[in-house]
């Protein structure tokens, strides 16, 4: 049943790998509690008091509470599951409350840190160097995710048009505008590649012996350029990725067209950044007003 869970997840629901690997090391972690394996787990004789016992030795161990939201949300979604194909008749999870969870801010580099990591005072020579230059500009630019930019191909982009298409989460296409600058500079990058490069996979970014870039790769690039000119723990796309929503809505950009260039199913998951737009409001305030001192 457990196989059939995470491929039902896979498959129908498109989660991602990693998310349904995170779903498997849970139920595994379960099991382990019951001491039963995956296949002898018998749902119907789980009952809600051994959930509870379960999760009262998660919280002995000190882990997170966001952590423990996440494996008591796979418990309920796995008896949902067994409930809707009829395996079970009783859900023991109802029982079970969610933890609330406080969700930190995202964090984002400030304009003047991005300013001096892409106009840089002196020309990349080079196919790395121009390439990594490009990627960071893309990430700042369109606010895409680690995964859409390393699948985007050369036919996802539109340069008259001066448009990318990108598969998000769950195989949702968007198409997310780009100016004439990075129409430009996208052009050029495509040019050296082709000269640069005899055989290369299909894809927009690729190594230097034309193999497709893989997440760490990108990760590592990002974190090596922002570390320059930014002391945050966390240097990453991801950070990119707030970084463009936060300057669209600190910019007076609508919250609904952030969602959509950022390529969330809700409104909810856009909102978080409206906060740390209040907290720049703020500061701005308590700077300029002379009774806000």
């Amino acid at each position: 049943m457990m196989n059939e869970f995470l491929q039902y997840l896979q498959y129908e629901k498109n989660y991602s790998s990693h998310t349904v690997l995170s779903y498997n090391t849970d139920l595994l972690q379960f099991c382990n509690f019951l001491k039963v394996t995956p296949a002898s787990l018998d749902p119907k004789a789980v009952s809600s008091l051994q959930i509870q016992q379960w999760v009262l030795s998660l919280m002995s161990a000190e882990i997170s509470a966001r952590t423990l939201s996440r494996k008591i949300s796979t418990l309920k979604s796995f008896w949902h599951f067994l409930l809707a194909r009829g395996y079970v008749s009783q859900n023991p999870t109802l029982k079970i409350i969610l933890p609330k969870t406080k969700k930190p801010l995202p964090a984002f580099f400030k304009e003047s840190e991005m300013t001096a990591v892409l106009d840089k005072s002196f020309t990349p020579e080079g196919f790395d160097p121009i390439r990594n230059q490009l990627i960071l500009t893309v990430f700042y630019l369109t606010g895409m995710r680690l995964s859409e930019l390393l699948n985007i191909r050369d036919n996802d982009i539109d340069l008259p048009e001066g448009n990318i298409r990108v598969i998000g989460k769950r195989n949702k296409q968007r198409i997310i505008p780009i100016d004439k600058s990075l129409c430009n500079d996208i052009e050029q990058y495509i040019t050296l590649r082709n000269e640069s490069i005899d055989a290369f996979e299909p894809y927009l970014f690729v190594r230097n012996n034309g193999k497709k870039m893989y997440p760490k790769l990108l990760y590592n690039i990002v974190h090596s350029n922002m570390s320059e000119v930014s002391s945050l723990n966390k240097r990453s796309p991801h950070v990119l990725r707030h970084t463009f929503a936060t300057s669209l809505l600190n910019g007076g950009a609508d919250i609904n067209a952030v969602k959509e260039l950022l390529g969330h199913s809700s409104l909810a998951a856009t909102q978080v950044y409206t906060h740390t737009s209040f907290e720049e409001l703020y500061n701005i305030y308590k700077q300029a007003h002379p009774r806000a001192k």
